[in-house]
């Protein structure tokens, strides 16, 4: 079997990843991620997780590498990532109750012995409730989302905050979706079952 490597820091994929039971090693990515807002944000995502991929290619030279990136679109359709500080989380999910969201993720697996490549993206909609301000400063003090697009953790108390999610793959919200990753790693005749 390939080798595989996940280029992520991301406590968040790594869960997921091993979800699927095969042997993969980690590694940072080189790659600094770019917000560009004049990008969409599917090709910002693709990009992104193909050059994730890609800056760690010298380090595993015959390996397939996955690479993952995520944004969110908000109501006002400003594209947005991860808060970096708890009073920045705490705007953001002020600004964002009552209202629909889009979460795009890209995904992204690269043969650094071929220089073949897939990119691709999924989307996930969420709609957050409506909190009071002591709510939401609860909600940031207890969970601390500063590293997560969207200012929560679908998979810890973030689900508290919401009235409705809507998607074909819940992994994608978390970051990393398997259900499109089984299906690329299948094209680099890697089955998980």
């Amino acid at each position: 079997m390939r080798t595989l490597v996940l280029a992520s820091t991301s406590p968040y994929r790594l869960q997921l990843m091993r979800q699927l039971e095969l042997s993969f090693h980690v590694a940072a990515p080189i790659y600094k991620e770019q917000m560009d807002p004049s990008v969409s944000a599917e090709l910002l995502v693709k990009h992104q997780a193909l050059q994730k991929a890609k800056s760690i290619a010298g380090k595993y030279p015959d390996a397939l590498i996955i690479g993952a990136d995520q944004v969110f679109v908000d109501a006002r359709h400003r594209l947005l990532g991860k808060p970096g500080t708890a009073e920045k989380a705490l705007e953001q999910l002020m600004e964002m109750q009552g209202r629909k969201h889009t979460f795009y993720t890209g995904l992204a697996v690269y043969d650094s012995a071929s220089g073949e490549s897939l990119a691709e993206f999924d989307t996930f909609t969420v709609s957050m409730r409506s909190l009071t301000e002591q709510q939401i400063k609860h909600y940031v003090a207890k969970e601390n989302p500063v590293d997560c697009a969207g200012s929560f953790k679908i998979e810890g108390l973030g689900i508290a905050l919401m009235e409705k999610m809507a998607g074909n793959d819940y992994t994608s919200l978390i970051g990393l979706p398997l259900i499109l990753l089984v299906n690329m790693l299948s094209h680099f005749e890697v089955e998980v079952l």
